[in-house]
């Protein structure tokens, strides 16, 4: 796993080059998935209560949600996990497992 400092040391601009269809081309699918994390994330709901205070918390909260929400949570339109419909797993996972992840990686 990378660790990363506290100080940003530089950037690199890099050109993407694809062909989307320009019939998918839609914002919508990045604001739902912002909305989605606004309502399921306490901490993004209001700017005082439930905040971070250290980036590196901010960062497994977000990755906690994401990795429920893909992996353990069975959505009502595809009857399995998004994971499972990706063809990623073929499982749901439960939280035990996202916890023994957790201790396997420490």
């Amino acid at each position: 796993m990378e660790e990363f400092s506290d100080t940003l040391l530089g950037c690199k601009k890099e050109s993407q080059i694809g062909a989307p269809d320009p019939a998918h081309i839609s914002t919508s699918y990045v604001e739902r998935a912002n909305l989605t994390m606004r309502m399921g994330m306490r901490r993004f709901t209001r700017l005082t209560n439930a905040f971070s205070k250290k980036v590196e918390n901010h960062a497994a909260a977000i990755a906690l949600h994401f990795m429920y929400y893909n992996f353990a949570r069975k959505h009502q339109t595809l009857k399995m996990t998004p994971a499972m419909a990706a063809g990623v797993t073929n499982k749901q996972w439960t939280v035990d497992d996202i916890v023994a992840l957790l201790e396997e990686s420490n």
